[in-house]
């Protein structure tokens, strides 16, 4: 996988931290250092360690999928980005516990944003990915969509809190074709 095309994964990956990033800052009537710091460090962290624990439970079975590898990918990609989809033409708006920081709450929502980049990690054990660069874009993109989305939340409220899913939706579908063409046209 090409450096591009892991921009558009990690910021298609960010996009369920940056929705939540959005009620985080809206909730909060002044937002401090602190409030980006633990947001940021929860969605950015998670975000890059998600996909090494699925890279790893993907290597482990390897070996016996490797000749459907591009359409497991494709599949696993489709999967996430159609639900990201759905999740964003759905009318909700931020839960209860959007102005708290504590850890509990942090880390559930950090484990809930970040499942579909553990998806993504088992897709990359089939892939040809520079796995250590992929998971410092994916963190580092994501830590910064998440600080960018507590000050625009903060200041302009949620209203791009569903196009930002629907976007990142979109993008992992597309991602999801590019990998499968090329394997079936272009490495076949």
């Amino acid at each position: 996988m090409d450096i591009l095309s892991l921009i558009f994964l990690a910021c298609a990956l960010a996009m369920d931290a940056f929705a939540v990033s959005l009620c985080k800052g809206f909730s909060v009537k002044k937002l401090q250092i602190r409030h980006y710091l633990i947001v940021s460090c929860y969605f950015g962290g998670f975000q890059a360690l998600m996909p090494l624990i699925g890279y790893f439970i993907g290597i482990s079975f390897s070996d016996f999928v490797k000749f459907i590898d591009h359409w497991i990918a494709f599949i696993l990609l489709g999967l996430i980005g159609a639900k990201m989809i759905k999740e964003a033409l759905e009318d909700e708006s931020c839960d209860t516990n959007s102005n708290q920081f504590g850890a509990k709450i942090m880390l559930g929502l950090a484990i809930a944003t970040s499942i579909d980049a553990l998806a993504i990690g088992v897709s990359f054990a089939f892939l040809k990915v520079n796995l250590i660069l992929a998971l410092l874009l994916i963190g580092f993109i994501t830590f910064m969509f998440c600080l960018l989305a507590l000050k625009i939340g903060n200041t302009f409220g949620i209203y791009l809190k569903s196009k930002a899913e629907f976007f990142g939706g979109a993008v992992l579908i597309l991602l999801g074709f590019k990998i499968l063409i090329q394997h079936l046209f272009f490495e076949g």
